[in-house]
């Protein structure tokens, strides 16, 4: 539903739109965009990892996930200063759980839609899936300690999962199977059950059912922030607690790697705090730098596009990729492949063309945006 609003001039509270997080959320997006669409050739950061291990790429869906955990609580939070009640909220919530999902589905068929063969998973189902059970969790309890206990259970309980619970056909990972294998895991088994023929990957999916648990995590991480965010501190120490915890997180999650390593395709929990904690510290330095140091002109409007209209803009990237890919300027190639060659003729080498490439994309889709941006419309689902 698109809605015309004013866009508030940001403030170093937290009971107004927060610059930084904004562009955060527009840095996030525009990664987003640039990886999914590198031209074939990318050098390794705009490449997500084999397996374990982790890129700058891998690091990009988690920041956007961790970005939804901090809005839930902002918004509810808006919504019940207002005296709205939490039962009023609950048709909004399940509304925009049902549309992210279906869009997800939309991005995941078009343009062909091939409904015996469609892929359920994706990553705006996975959203939609944290941001309804996140939002269920904290109206049903606002304090911080219940999100930690929670975090904490889901990252503990997925662990003795994926290390302990025998994968039906194959074994104990560890002992009979070697732990976290490509196919032989919990999470790869469990979809191949649930949606056989509808996997990413075809015997395995990166937004896999049981991995939405670990997912969950990196959403509370958002909502634990944002309650610190709201208490009295100065915006300084806030600063700088988030700078801290983002720290802390890495190293819990650099120390866990040995035992559960960093994985973004299982989610693994060490990834959820690498991950998370990764996020926190570009948060800390985009809020310094925007809402402390004051240097808001200039940098911020480019990221601040894609910031405001976020799902928009992913909706639209992966539709125009979809529209490269199937349209066909020779028998053998496609739209997308015919500019990549076009970039590769004077750019070289492929790496760098392949960069070129994911630039201009990124770029094609930001103009809409800012269009959007231009006339304050802002669509929100």
């Amino acid at each position: 539903m698109a809605t015309v609003t004013k866009l508030e001039q940001p403030v170093a509270t937290t009971t107004t739109r927060m610059l930084s997080l904004d562009v955060l959320r527009g840095i996030t997006i525009a990664f987003m965009i640039m990886v999914n669409n590198n031209g074939g050739h990318a050098y390794w950061p705009f490449e997500h990892s084999a397996w374990s291990g982790w890129t700058p790429t891998d690091l990009v869906f988690p920041t956007f996930l961790y970005v939804v955990g901090v809005t839930i609580v902002f918004s509810l939070e808006s919504r019940l200063s207002r005296g709205v009640a939490p039962s009023a909220m609950l048709p909004k919530i399940f509304r925009r759980f049902v549309i992210l999902f279906c869009l997800g589905l939309f991005v995941n068929g078009f343009p062909y839609f091939p409904w015996a063969h469609l892929r359920i998973y994706g990553v705006l189902q996975r959203i939609a899936i944290c941001y309804l059970i996140a939002s269920l969790l904290y109206l049903w309890d606002r304090r911080a300690s219940t999100k930690v206990a929670i975090l904490v259970f889901a990252l503990v309980a997925y662990f003795i999962i994926m290390r302990w619970v025998p994968v039906p056909g194959y074994g104990v990972p560890g002992r009979n199977i070697p732990f976290l294998d490509k196919d032989a895991n919990m999470v790869a088994w469990l979809d191949r059950h649930i949606f056989p023929g509808r996997l990413y990957e075809g015997v395995r999916d990166p937004e896999g059912l049981l991995s939405d648990l670990p997912a969950l995590g990196t959403t509370l991480l958002g909502m634990l922030t944002a309650i610190w965010l709201r208490t009295s501190n100065t915006l300084q120490r806030k600063c700088a607690g988030l700078l801290g915890a983002g720290v802390v997180c890495i190293l819990l999650g650099e120390l866990w790697n040995p035992w559960f390593p960093i994985n973004k395709k299982l989610w693994t929990s060490s990834y959820v705090l690498f991950a998370g904690g990764i996020s926190m510290v570009a948060w800390a330095l985009l809020m310094w730098m925007s809402e402390i140091r004051g240097w808001k002109k200039g940098w911020t409007g480019f990221w601040l596009v894609f910031g405001v209209n976020a799902i928009s803009a992913y909706v639209l990237s992966e539709v125009l990729s979809a529209i490269v890919g199937v349209i066909h300027v020779a028998p053998h190639e496609s739209l997308g492949q015919a500019a990549f060659a076009v970039l590769y003729t004077v750019i070289h080498p492929a790496g760098t063309a392949s960069l070129a490439y994911s630039i201009c994309f990124m770029l094609v889709c930001w103009v809409p945006m800012a269009v959007l941006y231009k006339r304050k419309i802002f669509l929100k689902v």
